[in-house]
């Protein structure tokens, strides 16, 4: 890990017990077996696409408009799971699962239920500037100061998007009304420790918005073999200066949801599914 004083240094001690290529004996399909025993709930896929949607922001609009309804066969005991139409195709949306562990739970759930590409649209913090808020960063690598990331991967400074991913969203968002750049994050488990030396420390790193999930989603889809794609929405200073986290319209719903219509274009299953509750 990067030698920083924020960074902590626990990731690196012990880590010959974390046997990295070895499987896991409590696993997701055993969790998703008992909570549907438990809850009489039938076995249903999810959407081949799903997003994480830490806000809420997302699911609140289309909940309130009617636009989304509820999985009847989620099984997860820590979430929701809505599903609306995008472009004719059928996207799972989980709200409010914020923070590296909580998102790996719910992907490493959603994975096992039938999802092939998850994406993560997080509010963020601008620490290099690249615009003037709000503006998307899609995440190509992320600074791995997150306590999840390190159990599924070796210590190491940074989580990175995979290349094949990166290279076939070139030139995705071009006609998008929202500005779309590439960029580092920083990815930290304690917002409210985001102190000056910190964020210097960040700034020296090279990273351009703070957020909470990519490192650890980044490096759970290497260990596994997933698709993942993170963004960080850049719509505050840290609020520092007031005036901050306005996302536009809708709370920036149509926006969020055209960036991820982009992804799926490039992405995406090439075959459609019908409506699967």
């Amino acid at each position: 890990m990067i030698d920083s004083p924020h960074v902590r240094t626990s990731q690196s001690t012990g880590v010959s017990a974390r046997a990295y290529a070895e499987t896991s004996v409590f696993t997701a399909a055993n969790l998703l077996r008992e909570a549907r025993r438990q809850r009489r709930l039938p076995v249903r896929p999810v959407p081949e696409v799903c997003l994480l949607d830490p806000d809420g922001d997302v699911v609140r609009h289309l909940a309130a408009t009617g636009a989304a309804h509820r999985h009847d066969g989620w099984a997860c005991y820590h979430s929701e799971l809505w599903v609306t139409d995008l472009g004719g195709r059928q996207l799972g949306i989980v709200p409010c699962a914020v923070g590296g562990p909580y998102a790996v739970l719910v992907a490493e759930q959603l994975a096992e239920s039938g999802c092939t590409l998850l994406i993560s649209v997080t509010s963020a913090g601008v620490v290099i500037p690249l615009g003037s808020p709000p503006y998307f960063v899609l995440i190509e690598r992320a600074w791995r100061d997150d306590g999840t990331s390190g159990h599924y991967l070796p210590p190491a400074d940074w989580a990175h998007l995979s290349d094949e991913l990166s290279v076939a969203l070139h030139g995705a968002f071009d006609a998008l009304d929202e500005p779309v750049h590439r960029g580092a994050s920083w990815t930290t488990d304690a917002p409210y420790r985001e102190t000056r030396t910190a964020i210097a420390s960040a700034t020296a790193a090279g990273a351009h918005a703070v957020e909470m999930e990519a490192a650890s989603l980044f490096a759970y889809a290497q260990a596994r073999g997933r698709q993942v794609v993170c963004v960080a929405h850049v719509t505050n200073s840290m609020a520092v200066t007031g005036d901050d986290f306005d996302k536009g319209d809708a709370d920036g719903t149509h926006r969020i949801l055209a960036l991820t219509a982009a992804i799926v274009a490039r992405l995406g299953p090439s075959h459609r599914h019908g409506d699967r509750r």
